[in-house]
């Protein structure tokens, strides 16, 4: 399976509309539910009036369409990087799955990975 890093610093953050999104920018994602309205965006395109924010995530994803039928795919790349002590921040769109981790972590969990087989791109 193969994973394709994501060359830019993400933040996770908190926002109280989508006005101040950028939504032009290429990489984006909003979550919204009765509790909160979140976002993951490059650092550089986070909103001025975040109400919580946290910097510092780089990510890659899973290369490919992923068909529904594919169980367990986030289950076992997150098992692997918690075994080796990395907390992951998962994003999930209707064709894959993405995984951020902290900055400091980024190496370290593509090379765990690569160990486990996986392909970096």
């Amino acid at each position: 399976m193969e994973l394709k890093t994501m060359e830019y610093n993400l933040s996770v953050c908190k926002v109280t509309d989508i006005s101040d999104i950028n939504l032009t920018s290429d990489f984006y994602f909003v979550g919204k539910t009765d509790e909160e309205l979140s976002l993951v965006c490059k650092t550089e395109d986070t909103p001025q009036n975040t109400t919580e924010r946290e910097d510092g995530w780089r990510g890659f994803r899973i290369q490919g369409v992923l068909d529904f039928s594919m169980i367990g795919i986030l289950s076992k790349l997150s098992g692997i990087l918690a075994e080796h002590k990395i907390g992951i921040f998962a994003v999930s769109t209707y064709n894959t799955d993405y995984i951020l981790v902290k900055e400091e972590n980024f190496e370290r969990s593509l090379e765990v990975l690569i160990a486990e087989g996986y392909t970096v791109i």
